[in-house]
């Protein structure tokens, strides 16, 4: 029997429907913030969190050993910035800081992700109830019944980009290329090897591509090299998330 995907079950319009209901009137180009550096912080805490488990298991005492972690390119994520510790604050008019808090510290702990993650939940104007809402609906969220976890959150993170997108029409080709277009351009550069460059770069989709062309033909992804070039600030943040997600972040240079 052939075993369910994302593409199967509609896992990824599930998610972007549950969340887009708990917008209210913010616009898509602030909402985006959040719904993205909640997927991203979904990402790390749960690939930590499985690391963690295993290191207690081996009883040696190394579960809190930031080494053990980043030997294998893996964020090290401090107690209080764990979505389970978060999502304790979930139904409190403090979420927003405590999310702002725990991107704050994740960066300190781990310098390659400096002045990436968002820290704008704590804005007035985020309606603290809708937030704690989505908070739950990730921290609920079980990867596992629905395929390896790294491929489903990067689907995720990959088809919201392109609902917010949709919502933000013409302003969005800023961030945005179409997939059908990226990857048509991918599988003529066929890039097996070698640097991999983006002048454009946007939410980084040429150089997810190129890493689905690979495993696609069953090479090596650290056999490539992606550099790109962003002018816009936000844009260049949601590129580095999107490659780490991926599994391609230690490969890029984006600036």
């Amino acid at each position: 029997m052939k075993k369910a995907n994302t593409a199967d079950i509609g896992f990824e319009d599930k998610i972007w429907k549950a969340a887009d209901k708990m917008r209210g009137n913010i616009d898509a180009s602030e909402y985006k913030s959040v719904v993205l550096g909640l997927i991203f912080l979904k990402y790390i805490s749960d690939r930590f969190e499985a690391k963690y488990r295993q290191l207690v298991d081996e009883g040696e005492g190394f579960e809190e050993d930031k080494d053990e972690y980043t030997a294998e390119n893996i964020f090290y994520v401090p107690a209080e910035a764990r979505l389970s510790a978060i999502a304790e604050k979930a139904h409190t008019p403090e979420i927003g800081t405590a999310i702002d808090n725990a991107m704050r510290v994740i960066e300190k702990e781990n310098r390659r992700l400096k002045d990436i993650l968002p820290k704008n939940f704590a804005r007035p104007e985020l309606d603290k109830r809708r937030l704690g809402e989505v908070v739950d609906l990730f921290t609920n969220i079980h990867m596992h019944e629905h395929g390896e976890e790294k491929d489903i959150l990067g689907r995720t993170y990959e088809y919201c980009l392109s609902k917010f997108a949709e919502a933000e029409g013409k302003l969005a080709g800023e961030f945005y290329t179409p997939a059908c277009v990226v990857k048509t351009l991918v599988n003529i550069l066929q890039p097996y090897r070698g640097r991999v460059y983006g002048p454009c770069c946007g939410s980084g989709g040429m150089f997810v591509q190129s890493a689905k062309f690979i495993e696609k033909h069953a090479g090596n992804i650290n056999n490539i090299s992606v550099y790109g070039q962003d002018s816009n600030p936000t844009t260049w943040k949601m590129a580095q998330m999107n490659l780490a997600i991926r599994g391609i972040f230690e490969n890029s240079h984006i600036c």
